[in-house]
């Protein structure tokens, strides 16, 4: 009888490979899905912080009369860049963050004085596909013009 007790106890060899390959399966089947949805919330974040840009910008074209120069940039959002007396910054409350893959965002003035802001992706060079896109505030403009 007490043969019996010690063999009921545990789990058998066979048993415990069934539920490792049982997690196995569920792993290669959730895992990519899970990892291919950590890109996609990095677009959408880009997005959102150029979004708060935007505003801090209009902010500040409300204020000096004009959006920061290009070679101004960001910046000119945190520390007044000089020569502009009616600067009343600072107008993010903290430093310009990098994008979501580290990289720093691109600021350009446009030659009709609207503002570009962009994010070159995952690959952190021009063009690309998937996470590699690029990404900038005036998505969608070019094709509603």
């Amino acid at each position: 009888m007490k043969r019996r007790r010690k063999r009921e106890m545990g789990f058998s060899l066979i048993e415990l490979l069934i539920v490792m390959v049982i997690m196995g399966l569920l792993a290669a089947l959730v895992g990519p899905r899970m990892f291919g949805k950590v890109g996609k919330s990095k677009q959408n974040a880009a997005r959102a912080q150029m979004s708060l840009f935007e505003t801090a910008l209009d902010t500040y074209r409300l204020d000096v009369g004009k959006y920061p120069a290009t070679g101004q940039g960001l910046q000119a959002l945190r520390t007044n860049p000089g020569g502009e007396a009616k600067w009343d910054g600072p107008y993010l409350s903290k430093v310009v963050p990098k994008d979501p893959w580290g990289n720093p965002y691109g600021y350009r003035r446009t030659d009709n004085g609207e503002v570009e802001i962009t994010s070159l992706g995952a690959n952190g060079t021009e063009g690309g596909d998937g996470e590699d896109k690029d990404i900038s505030n005036r998505e969608g403009e070019e094709n509603a013009n």
